[in-house]
């Protein structure tokens, strides 16, 4: 019963706000609702006073809605659902009513905006794909540790700073300094793993927080389990996460038993006290044997499988991409850089990016006419080069089938060369996890010195983009591709551009609709000729490549 009335309530409050396409943020307080709106004006504001239970509404930085204490917590996951819902449903736009067919169209060379709707029709069905509970799952534990990449970065390249400058002798004066901005967050990313995690689970975020910060806490060192004192910081993010779930659901138990009177004051009290003596007395030392595994296990299989592991890790982390289970890597990551100071595992991962960007090359080369797709690879190569490859992969690479193979097998490669010096005593590492390409050299680190990591990492990536290349090159198209692909599809091109694009073998005398023919509205074909024109005696040779 209660549930339905506070469900009840949100679904009164929902329309009179504009509905789920006004409400761009929904988030709580102690007592209100705050709503931000697209809309301000869509806002029916006497009728939303007049709903049961709505205690006034305020207006701030956002719109709030006045419930109450243990009301506005109920009130808002329904909130939230019903939103989502409202969305979820909403037609797709489409066709308007009574419109004439559209007229088959005529056979055309493929463009690089089709390619590009290719892959995006990829992405949202692989998208559909993935809403399994296990891909639900990882996508929500990518939720909480995502956000947390920024301060991993910014903190990781202080801590290169700060080696470096160690090394060198120079400033000592400000490396104590630079050294706390580096430790300060990883000391505490216990903390911001358990808020992101009750709210990502449904749960008051702070609540979360405040039972990780036990694991992190100082004094943890003064309990004793099962005959062994604890150490401050055992079980890690790990431990983190679990005991945030676990406050989730002592919370949601509390919310539907507690009387609301109470509310403010029980619920809190018992989620803390239950949630942290679990994660004291059990979650802590399961998760640091956890954790403790993760890193004798990293550290096992690049020692003694090294080039084979990085093989295996740099070939299929292109489709685990696209299954979505590369997100089950992220807390992996975490661990490691909480307990070694670096995930090695980031830099083989980091080769697919490089694979990629070889196989752009050659598709760029092989399709010398194909200036629309040409146009697309300068574009997304910049930021391929620097470690975003999503405008490769679905503009380029995924689209097109094969080339999608041989991207994969030059991250192989560059695994593999990576993996091998890891079997000879040579790790290379990451202290931060996002970056990958370029942008992932200032946070490197590892078991070397910092010239040797960079040379052994540069070294992967050469080995990436020279085989991505050539295994694209010579076998990333069928001749049935080549003839789709390449051949002149952006007649707005300049005139030196046009004739690279004409096809040597073209015939001179091409009538005017056929491919060879007219350019834009039939006036002219890519030789410059108009159609009437008698033809030369032999067609002018293409410009060499």
């Amino acid at each position: 019963m209660a549930e339905n009335k506070n469900r009840a309530l949100a679904a009164a409050i929902l329309p009179l706000v504009g509905g789920a396409a006004n409400v761009t943020t929904v988030v709580h307080c102690m007592t209100r609702l705050r709503l931000g709106l697209a809309d301000r004006s869509l806002v029916q504001d006497e009728a939303l006073k007049a709903v049961p239970g709505v205690m006034g509404v305020v207006e701030d930085d956002t719109y709030q809605v006045v419930l109450g204490p243990g009301t506005v917590a109920r009130v808002t996951p329904e909130f939230e659902a019903l939103v989502e819902e409202e969305r979820a449903a909403a037609p797709a736009p489409g066709p308007a009513a009574g419109a004439a067919p559209a007229a088959a169209p005529e056979p055309h060379p493929v463009t690089a905006e089709e390619l590009a709707a290719r892959g995006a029709e990829l992405k949202a069905a692989r998208k559909a794909r993935n809403a399994t509970p296990l891909k639900l799952f990882l996508r929500r534990i990518a939720n909480i540790f995502v956000p947390l990449i920024p301060a991993l970065i910014g903190c990781g390249i202080v801590a290169g700073v700060n080696g470096l400058l160690t090394n060198l002798g120079w400033a000592p004066g400000v490396t104590p300094a630079l050294g706390a901005l580096a430790s300060g967050f990883m000391a505490l990313i216990a903390v911001f793993v358990g808020y992101n995690t009750a709210k990502e689970f449904g749960g008051t975020p702070i609540l979360g927080g405040a039972v990780a910060s036990i694991i992190v806490f100082p004094g943890i060192g003064d309990v004793e389990v099962l005959g062994s004192r604890l150490s401050p910081g055992q079980g890690g993010v790990l431990g983190a996460l679990g005991a945030a779930v676990l406050a989730v659901y002592v919370e949601r138990w509390c919310r539907r038993w507690v009387p609301e009177a109470v509310d403010v004051l029980v619920t809190p009290t018992v989620t803390v006290l239950v949630a942290g003596l679990v994660t004291v007395f059990g979650l802590m030392f399961v998760a640091g044997q956890i954790a403790s595994g993760i890193g004798t296990g990293a550290d096992w299989l690049l020692e003694n499988t090294g080039a084979f592991a990085g093989l295996v890790l740099g070939g299929l982390f292109l489709p685990l991409v696209m299954l979505g289970l590369h997100q089950a890597l992220i807390p992996i990551h975490t661990t490691l850089i909480e307990s070694q100071g670096y995930t090695a595992l980031l830099p083989i991962l980091a080769m697919a990016g490089a694979g990629q960007v070889g196989c752009a090359v050659a598709v760029y080369l092989r399709l010398r006419r194909n200036a629309s797709l040409r146009r697309t690879i300068r574009s997304a190569m910049p930021a391929g080069i620097l470690g975003v490859g999503e405008p490769l992969i679905y503009g380029v690479s995924l689209p097109l089938g094969r080339p999608f193979i041989t991207a994969c097998v030059g991250g192989a490669a560059g695994g593999a060369f990576i993996g091998a010096f890891s079997m000879l005593g040579d790790t290379v590492g990451s202290t931060a996890i996002g970056p990958s390409g370029w942008a992932l050299f200032p946070l490197l680190a590892g078991n070397q010195s910092l010239g040797l990591l960079v040379a052994v990492y540069g070294g992967g990536l050469l080995t990436g983009y020279l085989v991505g290349f050539l295994a694209t090159y010579f076998f990333g198209f069928s001749k049935q591709m080549l003839a789709d692909l390449d051949a002149d599809v952006d007649a707005g091109e300049s005139g030196e551009a046009r004739a690279e694009a004409e096809p040597a073998d073209a015939p001179a005398d091409a009538p005017a609709g056929t491919p060879e023919g007219p350019g834009p509205q039939g006036t002219a074909d890519p030789s410059g000729r108009h159609p009437g024109t008698p033809p030369a005696t032999a067609p002018a040779p293409a410009p060499s490549s």
